[in-house]
């Protein structure tokens, strides 16, 4: 067996000194992020735990979280074994672990999801660089669906009936996911049947002041976005091809001979565009919803840029309220490929935490393993945002995310022992903690310096 020569063991141990973070830095942010208090009450405000002596909800929840969450375990006995296996006496029987997959144990996984969340986005990871300094966050809101058995098709109808007539999975539930660049993850999640469209899962609020939102088409909605001005938000969105906003001005001048833009559609400018950039303003027109009875029109002046894309030799359209000063129109089209991370959480929850590995036909359990991987995911998610705090600035962009969740899924089982030892739900002193960081961190950063990187120039 040949060993690694003197030079090699020096490399490494110059890569883990990169970040400065310690055990405990770690360790306070696993804790902190679902403290025990916390899941205590929920467990009784839920109504999940009524007598502590037979289930401890503090270490179930991170057995979830740490061990069977990341892991293949998906099945109800390999969740009842993994917490056996962690969690103080008493031994739960099959029969008495299966009956806890009620509503109530859905709820509480929900809220404490939900109270991660909060935590996660209190605790931000990212900074918005310079060209975003005057924004409080960058948002983005998209749905993901995971496929379910035909046996929760009454709770969850899929929107289309499969064509394979052999397929068990005809039943399909839509993640609402809104995810936040500071907060370096999701910020809001939420449930709902396949069938319901995607603008119906965006409740704007005052939630959007000084935030920039980006949407994709399925968001397409010029009431949305007047709702989102008027709460002190902006928005990026491209243009749906029936779109047909009138232009009011430009905000570019052209040499020569130019388009007279005023007064005219857009599907009248867009076929005689022979420049690469339009920069212009337009009034989008839309219908306020109803009250008591009548709906009235209204307008909104908004910004269209128009931007010559070489690889798909076509114009992308964009339509937003984002200032002139603050971003130029080829900034606009860039700050819109950003809305790839919420894609790449999607990538994470599913590849590596298993969201859509939902084999079973009862619904509080399928629930349950939803919640299970989105918990998982919050957890690796803290733990990058550690790493990230105790990196050089120029550092942090060899850190990704979806590479560091591939490595803390292999990982993540060796964490729960010094966890529960911290909030001391287990006896057992486990090993020092230093090599595991180490072995982590290293595996972690990315050797390819020369990658391009989308999110780089804007939040890191």
């Amino acid at each position: 067996m040949s060993h690694p020569s003197k030079k090699s063991r020096t490399h490494r141990r110059h890569l883990a000194r990169l970040s400065t973070a310690t055990p405990d830095d770690y360790l306070d942010a696993f804790v902190s992020l679902f403290p025990p208090r916390v899941i205590q009450r929920i467990a009784r405000e839920s109504g999940f735990v009524r007598r502590y002596r037979k289930l401890d909800p503090v270490a179930f929840l991170y057995t979830l979280a740490f061990e069977t969450g990341p892991q293949l375990q998906r099945t109800v006995e390999a969740l009842r074994h993994a917490y056996n296996r962690r969690a103080p006496d008493p031994i739960l029987s099959m029969g008495g672990f299966h009956d806890r997959f009620t509503p109530e144990l859905v709820e509480f996984l929900r809220q404490c999801v939900a109270y991660g969340l909060a935590q996660l986005r209190t605790s931000p990871g990212n900074r918005l660089t310079p060209k975003l300094a005057r924004f409080t966050d960058l948002l983005i809101q998209d749905s993901t669906i995971i496929r379910l058995f035909a046996a929760l098709a009454k709770f969850y109808p899929p929107a289309r009936l499969s064509k394979n007539t052999k397929s068990k999975r005809t039943a399909g539930v839509k993640i609402a996911t809104l995810f936040s660049a500071r907060a370096n993850g999701p910020t809001r999640l939420e449930l709902t049947g396949e069938r319901t469209p995607e603008v119906d899962t965006l409740k704007i609020g005052p939630w959007v002041k000084d935030a920039v939102l980006l949407a994709d088409l399925g968001f397409y909605q010029h009431r949305g976005f007047a709702r989102i001005e008027e709460n002190g938000g902006f928005f990026l969105s491209r243009v749906k091809k029936n779109a047909n906003p009138l232009l009011v001005g430009s905000h570019l001048v052209h040499r020569g001979r130019a388009i007279d833009l005023e007064g005219k559609r857009w599907s009248e400018v867009a076929p005689r565009l022979h420049r690469e950039v339009l920069d212009a303003e337009v009034e989008l027109s839309f219908q306020r919803r109803a009250y008591r009875g009548t709906r009235r029109g209204d307008t909104l002046r908004a910004r269209l840029v128009a931007v010559w894309d070489e690889e798909s030799r076509e114009y992308h359209a964009y339509v937003t309220n984002l200032p002139v000063e603050v971003l130029s129109a080829e900034e606009v089209a860039e700050l819109y490929r950003v809305r790839w991370s919420v894609e790449l959480l999607f990538k994470e929850a599913k590849g590596s935490f298993h969201l859509d590995r939902v084999a079973t036909g009862n619904r509080h359990v399928a629930e349950s393993l939803i919640w299970a991987s989105w918990l998982a995911l919050l957890v690796s998610r803290r733990g990058h945002n550690v790493l990230l705090e105790h990196l050089p600035p120029e550092e942090r962009f060899r850190f990704p995310p979806l590479r560091w969740s591939r490595m803390f899924r292999e990982e993540s089982r060796e964490f729960l022992p010094y966890v529960l030892r911290r909030v001391k739900r287990r006896k057992v002193i486990p090993d020092p903690i230093d090599e595991l960081l180490g072995r982590l961190e290293v595996r972690v950063r990315d050797p390819n310096i020369s990658r391009e990187r989308f999110r780089q120039g804007w939040f890191g």
